[in-house]
């Protein structure tokens, strides 16, 4: 599976950005989605993940209620709209696909990712 991430940039804080992962090669719907970030001189956390339907989805408590993750089985991509962004959440955003629970979050129970997309969200 290759996975495209984009939808970066930057935005000041309190404002909205919407991130999209599109994924080739393999059926997209086989597997769980996940979005991850890494802010500079920190190690990769969890985001959110979704279920292979969309059905389910679970969320860092860092940014409950003000992300959403979001997929389409048809059109394949996976999204995450992130709205009331704050300083702290600048951060390189990476899309992952994995065959395992759609719980999960940690990096191991993911089999592939994308490249990453800088989010910057200024004072």
């Amino acid at each position: 599976v290759q996975l495209q991430a984009s939808g970066g940039g930057l935005v000041q804080a309190g404002g909205s950005l919407r991130l999209s992962c599109a994924a080739s090669g393999r059926t997209f719907s086989n597997y769980v989605m996940g979005w991850f970030r890494q802010a500079r001189g920190k190690e990769r956390e969890f985001v959110a993940s979704i279920s292979r339907s969309g059905g389910r989805t679970y969320y860092a408590d860092s940014v409950k209620g003000r992300f959403t993750i979001s997929r389409d089985n048809a059109k394949n991509p996976v999204y995450l709209q992130m709205n009331s962004l704050k300083p702290e959440d600048t951060a390189v955003y990476y899309c992952a696909a994995g065959s395992g629970f759609s719980s999960a979050d940690e990096e191991y129970e993911y089999d592939y990712w994308g490249q990453g997309t800088q989010v910057t969200v200024s004072s």
